[in-house]
């Protein structure tokens, strides 16, 4: 097979985890099943019909909007489709048929799932967190990833770390700081990641976080969707965390 063809195939089956996880987004933030009932439009209740849910064409074909209703579509169904195509694609570039591509995408696609469902409704769904946690512990003993010892104390890390945050700002600002979904996320991404992933992705998700959100807080009361910036340092700590560690520990101990 060429590596051409590899990819295509690779790009399409993303599309189509992509149109998966619009579901699931969807459905698991409002505590539905994926399993039944079957696609429908959100508007009208009205079945989807197989040729109109293809990833992307089916988008198009319809306009972006019901065909019996008529009533638009999210975009957020296109856009998904769309970057789990090139998550999944990206991946497949990246590591060819070895086992790292699979935790790639797997991981990148999880984490583009809890952005979305944090950025709509502030929730993270448990499917998403744990569901994640157990294909990192599981996924850990294949080759080209962190061992399972350290996904298994990178879970632990992750989750404890966040956890004993989330209790100090309790305690100081007498109100909850910090979302349980959050902690449970970040022992997903420490089951991918390790120790040192979970500590570059708190660090970025926290600086990513107050550089965009930190100016509107001053203005007003919005909550902040921490799981889309958490997701946005994880993805970071997965493609250049070695780096950042590296150049970390340079800054602080001097070449070497």
């Amino acid at each position: 097979m060429s590596h051409g063809v590899f990819l295509a195939l690779a790009g399409t089956l993303g599309l189509c985890v992509g149109s998966f996880l619009n579901v699931c987004v969807f459905r698991w933030t409002a505590g539905g099943s994926v399993a039944r009932p079957s696609s429908r439009c959100r508007s009208c209740d009205e079945p989807v019909r197989w040729y109109e849910n293809v990833p992307l064409l089916g988008y198009l074909l319809l306009r972006g909007r019901c065909a019996r209703c008529g009533v638009g579509m999210s975009l957020q169904y296109p856009l998904a489709e769309a970057a789990t195509g090139l998550i999944w694609t990206g991946s497949a570039h990246q590591w060819g048929t070895q086992p790292e591509a699979l935790r790639a995408a797997l991981l990148l696609t999880i984490l583009l799932g809890i952005a979305l469902s944090d950025a709509r409704t502030y929730l993270i769904p448990d499917q998403f967190s744990l569901g994640g946690t157990a294909l990192g512990l599981a996924t850990a003993p294949l080759p080209g990833g962190v061992d399972a010892a350290a996904s298994a104390s990178g879970a632990v890390l992750g989750f404890g770390l966040l956890w004993g945050i989330a209790a100090l700002g309790k305690l100081v600002f007498r109100k909850p700081a910090m979302g349980g979904g959050d902690i449970k996320m970040m022992a997903m991404v420490g089951a991918f990641l390790g120790p040192a992933g979970v500590l570059v992705a708190l660090f970025g998700g926290a600086l990513a976080g107050s550089l965009v959100f930190g100016p509107l807080r001053l203005r007003s009361a919005k909550l902040v969707p921490f799981g889309v910036f958490l997701a946005v340092g994880a993805g970071a700590a997965y493609a250049w965390g070695d780096r950042i560690v590296a150049w970390y520990m340079g800054l602080v101990f001097g070449p070497g």
